[in-house]
C-alpha cells in the first residue's frame, strides 16, 4: 500500500502546497482511492502516474471547501476522459445534492454512474481489496476519519477444507482465490470462508479536520500508520491565534505516542509555517514539537510525497 499526498495546506493553497488531497494506492495494478478533493486536485494528479480510470472510490472527510471544492471538476474531467465504470463517493450527505446540482447547472452529463454513500449512516464500505470504516471527529462542521484495512493479506486457499467439502479443483478454486463467491450444487461458496492469510492486514487511519485526536483511539487499534492534521504548533494555539476545530502537532504526537502507533504523518499545515526557518515560523517548529513527544517514525507531509507501507508494517519513502 502506498500514499501520495496531493495537497498538504490548510484553508488556502500556497506556492508550495495545494489544499487537501491524498491518494491511497493498491499494491498491484493501477487502482487507487482519493481522500478529500480540494480545489485543483485534478491539476495535482497531472504530475503523477494516477489516472481517473483507475480511481476506485472517493472519500470526503467534511464539507469545507479546501477538502471538496475540486470534486465537480474532477468528476467532469473523468467523464471527458471517457470513464465508463461507476464511481462510489463516500461523503457527508450534503455533498451529493451540491455535486448533482453543480453538474446539472453546468450541463456536465457524466457517461458513468455516481453512487453516493452518506458517511453519517455508513456501516462500512468495501470492495475486493479494501474495507473502509468511518469515525466521527470534532470540528466546526461534522468531520470524519477513514480507516483503510486490506481485506486479502497474501491469501492462499484452505485446500484441506475445500477437499473435505468436496469442492472440485479447477475454475471454482480459481474464482475463490480471486475473492469471488461461486455457486456449487445449490450452495453459495463465499471466498472468505475458504481462504487463509499469511499475515495480519495492513491498516491506515486518515483523519479529517479534528481537534480531539483521541476520538481515533479505537480506529487506530492494530493500525501501522496514522495520518492526521497538525495545523498549528501549541504556542500558536495558546496565544489564541488558532482557529477552533484543529489539532496542534503536540496534541497529535502525544496521542500517537500514548496508543503506540508506529508511524505518524502530519499534514494540513497553516500557511504561516514556511519551509525556510529564516522567515519566521517554519515547518521545523512543527517537527521539533512533534519529535519531543513522539518516538515512532515521523513524517511531515509535503505535496507529492510518496510513502510505502510494507507488509512488515514499516513505512518508507517510495
Amino acid at each position: 500500500m502506498e500514499l501520495q499526498f496531493l495537497g498538504t495546506s490548510s484553508g488556502t493553497p500556497t506556492r508550495a502546497r495545494n489544499v487537501s488531497g491524498l491518494a491511497l494506492l493498491e499494491d498491484s495494478g493501477k487502482g487507487w482511492y482519493l481522500i478529500d478533493c480540494g480545489e485543483a486536485t485534478q491539476h495535482q494528479l497531472l504530475r503523477t502516474p494516477l489516472t481517473l480510470h483507475g480511481l476506485r472510490a472517493i472519500f470526503i472527510t467534511h464539507v469545507h471547501g479546501d477538502h471538496c471544492y475540486g470534486l465537480p471538476g474532477l468528476l467532469a474531467s473523468a467523464g471527458m476522459a471517457r470513464r465508463q465504470e461507476p464511481l462510489d463517493i463516500i461523503a457527508p450527505a450534503a455533498i451529493e445534492g451540491w455535486v448533482r446540482a453543480t453538474l446539472e447547472m453546468s450541463q456536465s452529463w457524466l457517461p458513468y454512474e455516481l453512487n453516493f454513500h452518506a458517511t453519517e449512516s455508513l456501516d462500512e464500505w468495501r470492495n475486493l481489496q479494501m474495507r473502509v470504516d468511518a469515525t466521527a471527529l470534532s470540528h466546526r462542521v461534522p468531520s470524519w476519519g477513514y480507516t483503510f484495512t486490506e481485506t486479502r493479506p497474501d491469501p492462499r486457499l484452505n485446500i484441506d477444507k475445500l477437499d473435505r467439502e468436496g469442492i472440485p479443483r479447477g475454475p471454482l478454486w480459481g474464482a475463490l482465490i480471486r475473492g469471488h463467491a461461486v455457486e456449487y450444487e445449490g450452495r453459495t461458496l463465499r471466498s472468505e470462508d475458504f481462504l487463509l492469510f499469511a499475515r495480519p492486514p495492513r491498516r491506515i487511519v486518515i483523519g479529517g479536520d479534528n481537534d480531539r485526536p483521541e476520538l481515533l483511539r479505537d480506529a487506530c487499534q492494530d493500525a501501522q500508520l496514522l495520518v492526521h492534521e497538525a495545523t498549528y504548533t501549541q504556542a500558536i494555539a495558546e496565544a489564541g491565534k488558532a482557529d477552533f476545530g484543529h489539532s496542534t502537532a503536540a496534541q497529535v504526537a502525544t496521542f500517537a505516542q500514548a496508543i503506540g502507533v508506529p508511524n505518524l504523518v502530519l499534514t494540513h499545515f497553516s500557511a504561516r509555517y514556511q519551509n525556510d526557518p529564516r522567515r519566521g515560523l517554519s515547518m521545523e517548529d512543527i517537527r521539533a514539537e512533534a519529535t519531543a513527544l513522539y518516538q515512532g517514525r515521523l513524517f511531515l507531509a509535503e505535496d507529492f510525497l510518496k510513502l510505502r507501507l510494507g507488509k512488515d508494517g514499516t513505512v518508507e519513502r517510495a
